[in-house]
């Protein structure tokens, strides 16, 4: 079979991904299931099942995948991702939020399941032949938690710690179990762009200085950084002075650099950035090929650094990534623009992530 796409390894020779991969209808279709489906996907957060018996209904990427789910946590305290379409008829099981269930049942015909998502009864199918109540259990997800976030895989294979064990790693000693979202200081965004032109946007720091200028005057361009991993990157956000950055512990490998943001991409479409204060992590849900949304979610762990140093101003910034994305977009449609090259030291990132894009989709 033919592969539709390729990116030399070799990123002094490489050419961008084709334009055809953001314009055509057909590449965002087979991206479903050969990209988002077997990658880990940002489910919610332990505070929307605070409680024993609560339950939490969610759509996968709104709009794109729209696949129904739903979080519950049962009686010992065990949070589970399940499928929120009853195996009798396929509707919903749960239709909003709700607290003290001490099962699961369908409003359609009663069909009962436990909150781990094990069949208890029906009514009516004493007489069903053939009927296995083994074989009608929700459909229960992979479910990975990192301190209060929470992640889910549609299709089984890579682990997770293909796509999280770096930046774990790395950013492990800060108090990732006491991040609280916070809603007020989140955000949607919605962008006329491919999603993947927002992704690779961010994956360079080679635009800051251009578009930038207020993040441009609080970081050291110069020693800017971009480390690849597996199915992840991070680019080192490095300050001018010592001034609102990590407090780094002694013996870690960034130890004496003034780091005032880790920016970790875990593919194919999360950004975590780390600042002082706590974590603001962009979910990229592609809408269509010429649409996107931007989840910006907010996790504070620290309120008293917030509105200091490279995390502040982020509307700002996003704004500003908006403007030049969307032209990006204009621009690819163009008759005489097919693909690029890339700045050897400066877009890494980029290239790594169309490596990724190619690998995945050529599977």
């Amino acid at each position: 079979m033919e592969k539709p796409f390729f990116i030399d390894p070799n990123i002094a020779r490489a050419k961008t991904i084709d334009t055809s991969f953001y314009l055509e209808t057909k590449w965002l279709e087979a991206s479903k299931e050969k990209i988002f489906a077997p990658s880990w996907q940002y489910i919610g957060h332990t505070g929307m099942v605070p409680k024993a018996g609560d339950a939490h209904p969610i759509k996968l990427l709104e709009n794109y995948m729209d696949e129904p789910l739903v979080l519950t946590r049962d009686a010992e305290e065990h949070i589970h991702c399940l499928s929120n379409v009853c195996t009798h008829r396929g509707n919903l099981m749960v239709y909003e939020p709700c607290s003290a269930q001490k099962h699961l049942r369908c409003k359609y015909h009663g069909r009962a399941f436990h909150l781990d998502g094990k069949f208890i009864s029906m009514p009516e199918f004493r007489d069903v032949e053939n009927f296995i109540p083994e074989n009608n259990h929700l459909h229960h997800l992979q479910l990975y938690q990192w301190g209060p976030l929470l992640f889910t895989q549609l299709q089984k294979g890579l682990g997770p710690e293909l796509f999280f064990r770096a930046m774990e790693q790395r950013i492990g000693w800060l108090p990732i179990n006491d991040l609280v979202f916070d809603a007020s200081r989140s955000n949607d965004y919605y962008i006329k762009a491919n999603w993947a032109l927002y992704c690779e946007n961010y994956l360079e720091g080679f635009h800051i200085p251009f578009v930038h200028p207020g993040l441009n005057a609080f970081l050291d361009f110069k020693d800017y950084s971009t480390e690849t991993f597996k199915y992840a990157n991070l680019q080192l956000g490095i300050a001018k002075n010592d001034a609102d950055c990590f407090d780094m512990p002694a013996g870690h490998p960034d130890a004496g650099k003034r780091i005032a943001a880790y920016y970790f991409w875990v593919f194919p479409n999360m950004m975590f950035n780390f600042y002082p204060w706590g974590l603001s992590l962009n979910v990229i849900t592609p809408i269509d090929a010429g649409n996107t949304k931007v989840s910006f979610l907010s996790f504070v762990f620290d309120e008293t650094k917030l509105g200091k140093g490279a995390g502040t101003g982020l509307d700002t910034v996003e704004q500003e990534d908006e403007e030049i994305v969307q032209h990006v977009q204009e621009g690819i449609r163009s008759r005489f623009y097919h693909y690029g090259r890339y700045a050897t030291q400066r877009e890494q990132g980029t290239h790594h992530f169309h490596s990724l894009l190619a690998n995945f989709l050529n599977s």
